[in-house]
């Protein structure tokens, strides 16, 4: 119960920021004579979903994370440190470092794009598109193998929580196309929005890059970085079976639902395995 409050009090102070710059946004957007960035409907459910999302988090969170932490955490080194502030700074490094796979994992795997798809369904990049987000990150057990490595080195779990939150919350503010560039040693170290709209585009160039949360530097480090100014004319949204509906259920499922029904209709199992787009190389007459 604690852990849920804990969510539903994220929801309240961090969905009353999110929501006034939105707000802050769209207005300077129209200002700019580009009133086309926002569109009404949309915005409606990016918010719908990311309130799924966040509720379904919390429960989560306190029925099933919480104890599958503490059963890995008897398996593992069992770390203890007398600084808090070494704890969060040496989480915050391993738990980006482990958001890079598990997002690399989305993208490259089906069962993990069916989690993960609905943030890159929007053709619209704006603060709103952050918060367009699904449930199924939870439900098809991602954020478990998200959790493992901060739970075998032994690291509190209340701490491990707080930093994956943080990271999460640094990501809202990079989903935006009113940032243009920022300081040229910020931009090499840290995500930012000029790396993030390269993530989001749906050209070859763009495609599966940039998987960093709060740091690039693993994009670096690991050969998936691409600059913005080397990656063509950026456009938004997925290059396959986007979404035909605002519906906010439609929207959260609707990708896990598909693969499932391609997997049926082809009698193939691999589809869950394979990259996303490899049903439609496999059987391009389907």
């Amino acid at each position: 119960m604690t852990d849920f409050l804990h969510a539903l009090y994220f929801i309240l102070i961090a969905g009353s920021v999110f929501i006034g710059l939105v707000l802050l946004e769209r207005r300077h957007l129209v200002h700019q004579q580009k009133p086309d960035a926002y569109n009404t409907q949309e915005t409606l459910a990016n918010f719908s979903t990311g309130v799924l999302y966040k509720v379904t988090d919390g429960v989560f969170i306190a029925l099933v994370v919480t104890v599958f932490y503490d059963w890995v955490r008897q398996w593992g080194l069992n770390w203890r440190s007398s600084s808090v502030a070494l704890d969060f700074a040496l989480l915050f490094v391993l738990t980006d470092l482990v958001f890079y796979w598990a997002h690399r994992f989305m993208h490259r795997v089906r069962y993990g794009w069916a989690a993960h798809s609905v943030h890159h369904s929007s053709e619209r990049y704006n603060l709103s598109t952050a918060l367009r987000q699904t449930p199924m990150f939870d439900l098809s057990g991602v954020v478990l193998l998200s959790t493992i490595p901060q739970a075998l080195i032994g690291f509190d779990k209340n701490l491990a929580v707080l930093a994956l939150e943080v990271n999460l919350f640094y990501q809202f503010f990079i989903h935006t196309e009113v940032v243009r560039r920022l300081p040229a040693w910020f931009e090499y170290v840290f995500n930012t929005p000029s790396h993030h709209r390269v993530h989001h585009g749906r050209n070859p160039r763009q495609i599966d890059t940039n998987f960093g949360g709060t740091l690039i530097i693993w994009d670096r480090l690991f050969g998936t970085f691409v600059d913005e100014r080397e990656a063509g004319e950026i456009r938004y949204g997925v290059s396959a079976r986007a979404p035909r509906s605002l519906n906010p259920l439609r929207l959260v499922f609707g990708e896990f639902v598909s693969m499932w029904v391609d997997v049926w209709r082809h009698k193939d199992l691999r589809i869950v395995w394979k990259h996303p787009d490899w049903v439609n190389e496999r059987y391009p007459q389907a």
